[in-house]
């Protein structure tokens, strides 16, 4: 570490923006987070139908899609041992171009079986990715800046998210283009911009020595939950909020990429505002506004028969996605941060133990009825509404306690 420190100053991360120029790790944080999404906001804007119209899916086989495409995300505690042997950046480097190949070659897969080997292949990549860019992004980013910046990198995707679905629409609508040629374009360009981070940025040294080891910490515990239920909760959203446009109000291609181009286009501007919002609010108010509007969310996809109204909620639904970012900067103030690498490849695979099962179960639910499926993401938003009551006013590693002995409060006066 002190070699590496000694080598020079372009080697130590600076989060002020004016140690190296725009050769930072912030920028690079910026990059990789427009990078990722050119082939995963691909995967996701095609998924829907190209395995309705190309292979014949039904709601259960869309489920146990999902569910193999989680089990990378299960596993991700598993990239501390990667780190035996590689570092964190070139890590989160090599798991992009695995993002890349998988989704180039998911159009040329019509198939349960060949989606299914292409989803691992693209999830591999993707869950490593974010597990590592997590992990960079607390060690390289100070506390104090963190919301705005993590903020920022949503924005930065939602940007690269937003550019994706125009193009999918002009090329899907007007253009003719084929699925699997819109599938190679998109895994194309996350290959070719993670080629132009490695040749561009140095390596740069982590600030504190990270543990190679697996790690659970009892003051850890309200982290894990929360990041359990935030898991549960995605699932809805990701699988079954996007099938029902397609399912209940037969969205095609065109459509659902409109409606992701609006999603995006609104992440974009108020990403960073959430992010300084978190920083102004703290925490636990934070996710008590994510949570509470999520219960509300969730109760009217169960029984929505508008179709405005339905992709009002989806961007809505979306939009809370940035206010997650509270459980990252809780971590960060409450973590010794020797423990921030391990750390996060365990909270990624506690993220997935519902998500490995959720898609599954709720898929054979989907069948008999969806409103089931969303009443029940309903409960998980309540139990997430409990949880963020118990973090403390202003978390440091001092005041962290046990969920059992921490009191918690809905009124104003903390």
């Amino acid at each position: 570490m002190a070699a590496e420190t000694a080598r020079g100053h372009s080697r130590t991360p600076s989060g002020d923006g004016t140690a190296i120029g725009w050769r930072r790790p912030e920028v690079l944080l910026l990059l990789m987070s427009v990078a990722m999404p050119f082939s995963f906001s691909t995967w996701m804007a095609l998924l829907n139908n190209f395995a309705i119209e190309r292979a014949a899916f039904t709601g259960v086989d869309m489920g146990i899609l999902q569910s193999v495409r989680e089990v990378p995300g299960f596993l991700a505690f598993a990239v501390v041992f990667v780190l035996l042997l590689l570092r964190e950046q070139t890590l989160a480097l090599v798991a992009l171009m695995l993002l890349g190949l998988g989704v180039a070659a998911t159009g040329y897969f019509p198939s349960f079986i060949g989606l299914c080997v292409t989803t691992v292949v693209m999830s591999v990549g993707f869950h490593y990715f974010e597990t590592v860019r997590q992990s960079l992004a607390l060690q390289w980013i100070e506390k104090e800046r963190a919301p705005l910046v993590l903020g920022r990198m949503v924005a930065a995707g939602s940007f690269a998210s937003l550019v994706v679905f125009a193009l999918i629409y002009v090329g899907v609508d007007l253009g003719n283009l084929g699925m699997e040629t819109v599938y190679l374009i998109g895994g194309g360009a996350t290959i070719a911009l993670t080629l132009v981070a490695w040749a561009l940025f140095p390596r740069f040294a982590n600030p504190v020595e990270q543990h190679r080891s697996l790690i659970l910490r009892r003051r850890y515990s309200l982290y894990y939950a929360l990041t359990f239920m935030a898991g549960a909760r995605r699932q809805i959203f990701i699988v079954f909020a996007g099938f029902l446009m397609v399912e209940k109000f037969g969205f095609g291609v065109t459509a659902i990429t409109l409606m992701y181009l609006a999603n995006h286009a609104i992440s974009m501007v108020l990403a960073p505002t959430i992010g300084r919002l978190i920083g102004r609010w703290g925490e636990r108010w934070a996710l008590t506004v994510e949570y509470a509007g999520l219960v509300v969310v969730f109760t009217a996809y169960a029984f929505v028969d508008v179709v405005w109204i339905a992709v009002g909620l989806y961007i809505v639904d979306h939009l809370f996605f940035a206010m997650s970012i509270a459980i990252k900067t809780y971590f960060q103030k409450i973590a010794d941060p020797a423990d921030i690498a391990s750390t996060a490849g365990v909270s990624f695979t506690i993220n997935h133990i519902a998500a490995v099962a959720i898609p599954v179960a709720f898929g054979f639910f989907w069948m008999v009825s969806p409103a089931a499926v969303f009443l029940g993401g309903s409960a998980m938003a309540v139990v997430s509404l409990i949880l963020a009551r118990l973090i403390p006013p202003a978390p440091t590693p001092d005041s962290v306690v046990l969920p059992s002995r921490q009191k918690f409060a809905f009124g104003p006066s903390e």
